[in-house]
């Protein structure tokens, strides 16, 4: 009885994914699958997605089929959260324009107070639209210079996986929308239900927005010389002082020989990973227990509440107390 009482009252988070004509198949089925995979822990979902075009009119794929809607630009009007997946075409990679109705539709629900993201070349939309003016935007490095003769007034960063300004989210292109969805889910929600999505989608549960988009890196040949295990192995020493000899000595390389594989394979230092990996499990220490800041700082790696403290406001702007405070409210 108090479960069917409680879901009675429960709504989950209205989504609603915006198509263009000749949108990116994938990308247009991220949102549903990623944000349906949130769940409380009873099994309700946390979002109810829903997909939406100008008219409820079919409109084309890059992939050869048509989707066919269930909801017109009604749909955006009700919506706590718009998603514009990517687009390959049409007037927002020619020449900068977008349907009437379709700028109307998000300008009007920005303007409510509804959150509006764009997957990859859906950041063109966006633009296109109005709402990316005197903001910073991603989307996929391919495209950055189009995008920036088009929209020469946007402050445009490619080399980013995503970018949140708040109440405007954009994100790099393909398997980047991913990581702004899983990051979605962990502002709203914390960690341990992102995490519990990401494992139903079979994906990585985070990668830093900050960290830099794969523009023509190889992959390794033979991942048995890479620094995959390296990598793994610190992950399992974030508590420990980890020094750039003592990675390259467990990949069996010389520090140079291993600092460019590193770069290679992640796109960073092997300094700025290491940062970064102690911040992530600082926040999921901060999110899930109850241990005190100094041994959240201790079992990261930044040995002091003061180093803590600085990372954590430098990098998401608050104290590791109100960090906490704000996701346990959510919870």
């Amino acid at each position: 009885m108090v479960r069917n009482n409680r879901a009675m009252t429960f709504a989950p988070h209205r989504v609603a994914v915006l198509a263009v004509d000749r949108v990116v198949g994938l990308d247009l089925g991220t949102p549903a699958q990623v944000l349906g995979a949130a769940r409380t822990p009873d099994g309700d979902p946390l979002y109810a997605v829903d997909t939406c075009t100008a008219g409820g009119r079919p409109v084309r794929s890059t992939a050869g089929f048509q989707v066919l809607p269930d909801h017109g630009l009604e749909l955006v009007a009700a919506a706590d959260t718009v998603v514009v997946p990517g687009v390959h075409g049409g007037g927002p990679m020619t020449d900068g324009t977008v349907d009437p109705a379709v700028t109307a539709a998000l300008r009007d629900a920005h303007a409510r107070g509804a959150r509006v993201m764009s997957i990859c070349t859906g950041a063109f939309v966006l633009a296109a639209a109005g709402l990316l003016d005197g903001r910073r935007a991603t989307t996929h490095w391919a495209f950055a210079e189009l995008f920036r003769r088009l929209h020469p007034t946007i402050e445009l960063d490619p080399e980013v996986l995503f970018i949140d300004s708040g109440d405007v989210l954009t994100s790099a292109g393909v398997a980047a929308g991913i990581d702004l969805c899983l990051h979605v889910v962990r502002t709203d929600h914390g960690s341990d239900v992102a995490n519990r999505a990401a494992r139903r989608c079979v994906v990585p549960p985070w990668r830093d927005g900050g960290q830099a988009q794969y523009i023509e890196r190889p992959v390794p040949r033979d991942p048995a010389h890479g620094t995959a295990a390296t990598r793994e192995w610190a992950r399992q020493r974030l508590h420990e002082p980890v020094a750039l000899r003592d990675l390259a000595g467990h990949a069996r390389m010389s520090v140079r020989t291993f600092t460019r594989h590193f770069r290679s394979e992640t796109g960073l230092s092997p300094a700025q990973w290491l940062l970064q990996q102690r911040t992530d499990h600082a926040r999921l220490l901060l999110e899930t227990t109850d241990l005190s800041v100094e041994q959240v700082a201790r079992r990261s790696g930044f040995g002091t509440a003061t180093a803590l403290r600085q990372r954590l406001h430098g990098r998401v702007g608050v104290s590791p107390s109100a960090y906490r405070r704000a996701f346990r409210a959510r919870a």
